[in-house]
Parts: structure tokens; C-alpha cells; sequence
């Protein structure tokens, strides 16, 4: 499953922090990446009992929201290190881009920080919708661009701290802390409106909510 270039890079800064994640990413982010995360589970209005389908799952963040919330969650993500980290039992190892189930499978497919790691944001949409029912919800977790005011600070704390952070807790800390804002920032200036990507892809009562002076965002979804 070698995958295209930014999935193989999404596979070499992943594995290495894999063990830690969890504990580091929320301190990196000021605790801010879990409010995201409950921001989007609490948006996707899915009964208990629905079936999920959470990709880029990674160690099981947003699969344990769902979990608690009564939902029936498959984790899927391309790193085997960072799937065996997740404690839940539903858990395959495979590519956002080509997903081995059916049409129509899931009440509701999640996602965080994945399209920044697939070559064509719209097709990859499209496969994830291609496996969620009619009517059925689609939310996603990503960092954000802020604008104005907060975007010297974002640029100081990205290009600063979150590097010579990642230097004092671990090498490869430090990889992902150098990768982040070229990433973030790359992607948000190829594709611009990030809601008109999920409406090319035909993803109707798109959502999109700017979180922590826009460091993150979440958006929600319908499949017609």
C-alpha cells in the first residue's frame, strides 16, 4: 500500500510519534485540538447506534468521542504504528483515497488532517462519500489559516515555539514541528475555500466553523 507522496509522507512523520501522540499533540495545540475534535463529533448528528467510519483514525481520538456517544466506529488510517496505538477492535489499514467497503456502508464517515496528505482533495471527497448513505453526514477536523491580526502571532508560535518544542521533546518531534505551517499553509493557498471543495464533490448544507481565532476548523457535510 505505498500510496502517493503525501501519503507516504504523512507515514514517515506519523510512525515515529506514534506512542506519544495523543499526550503531545494536545499540548502542543493548548489543549486546543480536542475542542476541535468535540466541536465536529458534536455537530455530525448522528443517533446512537449509527454506524461511523472515522479515516485518518490515527491512535483514536475522535473514534472515542463517537464510541461514547453510541456510535458503532471502523477506524481506518494508512499507518499500522499509529493504528496500533488506538484501543478500539474495529481497525483496518488502508488509504482515505481508496476505501475497501461498499456503497452506501456508514451512516457518517469523520476525518481530521487528511486532505492535506492526498493528491486531489475533490476525489478523495468523493470517495468518502461514496461510502456514506443518502442523507447520511460527513465532518472534518484541520488546522485553519488565521487571518488579520492573529496571523503574525500563528507565524511566530508556528515557525518558533512548535519547532524548538518538538527539538526538546523528541527528533522526530521536531520534523513534524518544522512540517506543520509550510503544510497548513500550502494547502489553504492551493485550494482557497476549503467548504466549495466538499460542494464540488457533491456534498450538499456544508458547514464551515472557525475555531480558536481560526487555528482550526471544522466542516460538516450532507450527502445528497
Amino acid at each position: 500500500m505505498p500510496g502517493s507522496v503525501p501519503n507516504q509522507t504523512a507515514r514517515g512523520l506519523f510512525a515515529p510519534i506514534a506512542p506519544n501522540y495523543e499526550r503531545w499533540a494536545s499540548i502542543l495545540s493548548l489543549g486546543q485540538d480536542g475542542r476541535w475534535r468535540r466541536a465536529m463529533v458534536a455537530g455530525l448528528e448522528v443517533e446512537p447506534g449509527g454506524r461511523v467510519l472515522d479515516v485518518a483514525a490515527g491512535t483514536g481520538s475522535i473514534s472515542g468521542l463517537l464510541e461514547r456517544s453510541g456510535c458503532e466506529v471502523v477506524a481506518l488510517d494508512l499507518s499500522r504504528p499509529m493504528l496500533a496505538q488506538h484501543p478500539g477492535r474495529g481497525k483496518v489499514l488502508s488509504r482515505g483515497e481508496r476505501l475497501p467497503f461498499r456503497r452506501g456502508t456508514f451512516d457518517a464517515v469523520t476525518f481530521g488532517y487528511l486532505l492535506r496528505y492526498v493528491d486531489d482533495p475533490v476525489a478523495c471527497l468523493n470517495e468518502l462519500a461514496r461510502v456514506v448513505r443518502p442523507g447520511g453526514r460527513l465532518g472534518m477536523v484541520e488546522f485553519g489559516l488565521p487571518r488579520g491580526l492573529w496571523y503574525p502571532l500563528w507565524r511566530l508560535y508556528s515557525d518558533l515555539f512548535l519547532p524548538l518544542a518538538g527539538r526538546v521533546i523528541d527528533p522526530s518531534w521536531y520534523e513534524v514541528g518544522r512540517f506543520l505551517r509550510g503544510s497548513i499553509e500550502d494547502f489553504h493557498r492551493r485550494h482557497g475555500d476549503l467548504p466549495f471543495l466538499w460542494e464540488q464533490a457533491g456534498l450538499v448544507d456544508v458547514e464551515a466553523r472557525p475555531l480558536s481565532l481560526g487555528g482550526g476548523l471544522v466542516i460538516w457535510g450532507r450527502k445528497p
